[in-house]
């Protein structure tokens, strides 16, 4: 089953990161290298990738036929999405267990969400 881990920042976890020394950070980066070796060894990992900020991605919706660009995502919102991993896993402990791994874990937040087969419809 796929799972996607979405890694999220705010003020407080981005101060905190700026606060660290050049070796604690060192070791933050680390931290994800050695995740992602695990999920490709395993096999597990299907994509993954760090997410510029906010302020630099559109929000696009369409209405009545018109399609309608904005900066955002949602511009007032403190936390913003910062990363993700997609993960091809037996189930929801594995997934958990390699979010539990992202440093964001212990200061900010980190989702696992299962993602939907739409094979099952025929798609």
């Amino acid at each position: 089953m796929k799972y996607l881990i979405l890694i999220y920042d705010n003020p407080a976890s981005r101060d905190i990161w700026l606060s660290m020394p050049d070796d604690e950070r060192v070791e933050g980066v680390r931290a994800y290298v050695a995740l992602t070796a695990d999920l490709e060894a395993s096999g597990e990992s299907i994509a993954h990738e760090a997410l510029d900020r906010a302020s630099a991605a559109k929000q696009v919706e369409v209405r009545d036929g018109r399609t309608i660009v904005t900066d955002g995502p949602f511009a007032e919102a403190k936390e913003e999405l910062a990363g993700f991993y997609l993960v091809d896993c037996d189930d929801m402990d594995r997934a958990v267990a390699y979010a539990a791994r992202i440093p964001e874990a212990e200061f900010g937040r980190v989702e696992v969400h299962p993602t939907i087969d739409l094979s099952d419809i025929g798609l």
